[in-house]
C-alpha cells in the first residue's frame, strides 16, 4: 500500500523537514511510522509495539524534532536506550533527521565514556540528550542535568531495558521530568512490566501496533541452499541470472560486507557497501550512487540500512539469514513498492534452517526452494547500472542550484535533459548522475566550462570503462 496515507508529504511537517527526508532516501512511511507519527505529532502518548529495523528510530526522532524550539537552548527531548551501541546509533540517526534544522545540538550520556567530556557538553547546552538509564541518572544526581525544558521523553526498546533490571532507574527519571509532557515508548513484545511502566508515568497512552506483512503476490521469494564457500559466488549468479538494476544485498556482518563487495567488484559488478562506522560524507556518497542509479548493488548490515527507502528497488537479496523473523519481513518489504513488483533472493545453509523456519511461521507459508544450477547468466556483457556519479565541488555554501548544473550541462556542454539523472546538492558537494556513456565526456566539458559563471572542480566518483 502508498499512496497519501505512506507519504510522509500527509504529515504537518516543514518543507525544510520534508526536503531533508526526501534528501536521505526516505519515500514512503514504514507501517509503523505511518501509524504512529500522526497521533504523535498531535501530542499524544504511545506505547507502540516495533523491532529494530522497523523504522521506529525516525518514527520517534521526527515527534520529537517538531516540538522542538533550536533557539531555546535547554534540553527539550530525552531518549533512554538500553545499551551504548544503541544511543550511537538512535544519535546518529536524529542528528541526519535535524539537518533540516539551524544547529541542534544531541549530547549521547552513556556509561564506559569518560564523564569530563559529557559534564562539558552539557555545560554549552544541548537540546535532546539520548542516554542509558544508569548514566543519566548520574547526571541527574550531579545536577549537571537540567530537564525542566523537557517536553518529550522517549523509551526506546523498553523491554529490553526491564531486562536489564532498569525498571526503578526509568520511573526516577520519569518522575524528575515535567509533568506536561509527551512519552512515547518503543518495545518489541509487551512484558507486565510496560503496563506497570506506563501507568506510573503515561497519559492515556494510544497502543500501536503493526502487523509485519506485505501483500501477498507484491514480493516474489525464492530461496536457495548454498554451502558456507559458495555462498559469494550465488550472489552473482543470482545477479547475472536476474539481472535488477538495483538490489540491496543484506548481509548479517560488516565483514561479511566488505569480502561480497570485493567479490562482486573483481568480477565487474558496479557494488558498493553500507556498514555502521562510514563517516557521514562516505555514507552519503554510496547513498547518492545507489539511489542516482549509478551502482547496481549495495551490500549492507541491518543497522546501516536504517531508515533506508530506496524507490524503484528490484530485488533484495538476503545473503545471509537473519535470526530474527521480523527483520526479514522489514528486509524484503523493500521491494515490491507501490504498483511495482518485487523480487526476493534468500540463500540459506544447513545451520540456518532453524531461522528459515521461524520465518515460515511468520510468514504463514511454506518458502519456495530452487536450485543454484538452474541460474544461467541471461547475456554475456556484465550488469552495469545506468548511470554514472559526477562530483562537483562545490555545494548550497557556494549557493549552487540543481538547476545551475542542468542548465550548464543541457546548455554550453549540449547534452540533451534525458541523458541527466538526479541531482544532490549539499553542503559542500553536489552530485549528478549522468548516462554512463558520456560520463567522460560531461567531466570534461564541466570542468572546461562555467556553471553559475565560475569555473568548478568536478571528479567521475565511480571508474567508468
Amino acid at each position: 500500500m502508498t499512496g497519501p496515507a505512506t507519504d510522509f508529504g500527509a504529515l504537518p511537517l516543514t518543507p525544510q523537514a520534508l526536503a531533508n527526508l526526501k534528501q536521505l532516501g526516505y519515500l514512503q512511511m514504514t507501517p509503523i511510522q505511518a501509524a504512529s507519527l500522526p497521533p504523535a505529532l498531535l501530542g499524544r502518548d504511545l506505547i507502540a509495539q516495533a523491532k529494530t529495523g522497523s523504522g521506529k528510530t525516525a518514527a520517534f526522532a521526527l515527534a520529537l524534532l517538531a516540538n522542538l524550539n533550536a533557539r531555546r537552548f535547554a534540553v527539550q527531548a530525552m531518549v533512554l536506550c538500553p545499551t551504548r551501541e544503541l544511543a550511537d546509533q538512535v544519535t546518529t540517526e536524529i542528528r541526519r533527521l535535524a539537518r533540516a534544522e539551524e544547529n541542534i545540538k544531541v549530547v549521547t550520556l552513556c556509561g564506559g565514556v569518560a564523564l569530563r567530556g559529557q559534564l562539558a557538553s552539557l555545560e554549552h547546552g544541548a537540546h535532546i540528550v539520548v542516554g542509558t538509564p544508569g548514566r543519566v541518572m548520574d547526571h541527574l544526581d550531579r545536577g549537571s542535568l537540567d530537564l525542566a525544558a523537557l517536553n518529550t521523553l522517549v523509551l526506546d526498546e523498553a523491554d529490553r531495558m526491564l531486562d536489564m533490571g532498569f525498571f526503578d532507574d526509568i520511573a526516577k527519571v520519569a518522575r524528575l521530568c515535567p509533568k506536561e509532557r509527551q512519552t512515547l515508548l518503543f518495545s518489541a513484545t509487551y512484558p507486565e512490566g510496560i503496563a506497570k511502566l506506563s501507568a506510573q508515568f503515561m497519559k492515556n497512552p494510544q497502543q500501536i501496533t503493526v502487523q509485519a506483512q506485505h501483500e501477498e503476490g507484491k514480493i516474489r521469494q525464492r530461496w536457495y541452499e548454498v554451502k558456507d564457500s559458495e555462498r559469494l559466488h550465488a550472489v552473482s549468479l543470482l545477479l547475472n541470472h536476474f539481472r535488477p538494476s538495483s538490489t540491496l544485498a543484506f548481509c548479517n556482518t560488516k565483514q561479511q560486507c566488505r569480502d561480497l563487495v570485493q567479490v562482486l567488484q573483481a568480477q565487474g559488478f558496479s557494488a558498493l557497501a553500507l556498514f555502521g562506522e562510514l563517516e557521514q560524507r562516505e555514507r552519503d556518497q554510496v547513498l547518492v550512487q545507489f539511489a542516482n542509479r549509478s551502482c547496481s548493488v549495495l551490500v549492507a548490515t541491518d543497522v546501516a540500512a536504517r531508515g533506508l527507502d530506496i524507490a524503484q528497488l528490484e530485488a533484495v537479496i538476503n545473503v545471509d539469514v537473519t535470526p530474527d523473523p521480523e527483520v526479514h519481513i522489514h528486509r524484503i518489504g523493500r521491494t515490491g513498492r507501490g504498483e511495482a513488483e518485487g523480487l526476493a533472493l534468500n540463500l540459506a545453509g544447513m545451520d540456518e534452517m532453524g531461522s528459515v523456519g521461524k520465518i515460515e511461521q511468520l510468514q504463514g507459508r511454506e518458502s519456495e526452494w530452487h536450485p543454484l544450477a538452474e541460474l544461467v547468466p541471461a547475456q554475456a556483457e556484465p550488469l552495469q547500472p545506468p548511470m554514472a556519479t559526477l562530483q562537483i565541488i562545490g555545494g548550497r555554501k557556494e549557493k549552487i542550484r540543481a538547476g545551475d548544473v542542468l542548465g550548464a550541462l543541457t546548455g554550453e556542454a549540449g547534452f540533451t535533459k534525458e541523458q541527466v539523472g538526479k541531482i544532490n546538492v549539499n553542503e559542500f558537494s553536489t552530485y549528478v548522475a549522468v548516462d554512463r556513456r558520456i560520463a567522460r565526456e560531461a567531466v570534461h566539458k564541466l570542468s572546461t566550462g562555467r556553471v553559475k559563471g565560475k569555473t568548478v572542480k568536478v571528479r567521475l566518483l565511480d571508474d567508468v570503462a
